[in-house]
């Protein structure tokens, strides 16, 4: 699969009865030799060592890349507001990726209104300590409008295209045009839910049209009953299926 397309869930635990993983490995070498990226989740709940992170590179294939989810402490709980030091704290940590670190997830909190003084500030401070690829997931209605749109485009920063989505809006992604990415929550039951009832098939020409303009993530976070996995395995297989015989 062209390493511009990039489709893989968010954590790498899976059923370990699924078929066409290696038996031998860590959990991440053997979900690593299937998928080409991952979103790391836990990042969100606790801080890992840049050691850690530099183990997870280098137990991965070259061409895996790894998207990092933002503390909680600077979404949630900061409301990204001062937050400056907790941003240099976590840009250091997953640092260690080096190369194959992908892009910074950062979701909000559905409580968090748009204010354009406190994002713009945010944003500000965030460039100024990283350029890496960002996406952002806001969940409450007032992001989606055009005024929120320009400033996300002018830090170049893309917004998360999600399901189930907050507005109609929220399901198609936005903001900097640089970068496609999806989250794939479940519905209608959120990540419980498979997709994996016909809605598989029509996603091969929505990536196929993505990928014309950008680089493309398609991330299942469906993760309840692991029908992440199944739903990510059978999508790539549609873009890519194996040759016969």
């Amino acid at each position: 699969m062209p390493n511009d397309i990039r489709i893989g869930t968010a954590g790498w635990s899976f059923p370990r009865s699924l078929d066409g993983f290696p038996a031998e490995g860590t959990g991440l070498e053997r979900y690593a030799a299937v998928f080409n990226c991952v979103e790391i989740n836990s990042s969100f709940y606790r801080p890992h060592q840049r050691k850690t992170y530099e183990r997870w590179a280098d137990t991965t294939p070259a061409d895996f890349r790894f998207a990092v989810k933002v503390p909680r402490a600077i979404t949630h709980e900061r409301r990204l507001a001062e937050a400056g030091d907790l941003q240099a704290r976590f840009l250091d940590e997953c640092g260690g990726l080096g190369d194959k670190l992908g892009p910074l997830l950062i979701q909000l909190p559905p409580s968090l209104r748009f204010d354009v003084g406190i994002v713009e500030r945010f944003l500000i401070d965030w460039r100024k300590a990283t350029a890496a690829p960002t996406v952002l997931e806001p969940r409450h209605p007032t992001w989606f409008d055009a005024s929120a749109e320009a400033l996300l485009r002018s830090f170049e920063i893309a917004r998360v295209g999600a399901d189930p989505a907050v507005v109609p809006a929220a399901a198609e992604p936005g903001g900097w045009s640089g970068l496609t990415y999806r989250r794939l929550h479940g519905s209608p039951a959120m990540y419980a839910t498979s997709y994996d009832d016909g809605r598989l098939t029509p996603m091969v020409e929505q990536v196929a049209s993505e990928i014309q303009a950008a680089p493309t993530w398609w991330i299942f976070d469906n993760t309840q009953f692991g029908a992440a996995t199944t739903d990510a395995l059978k999508l790539t297989g549609l873009i890519s299926p194996r040759p016969a015989g």
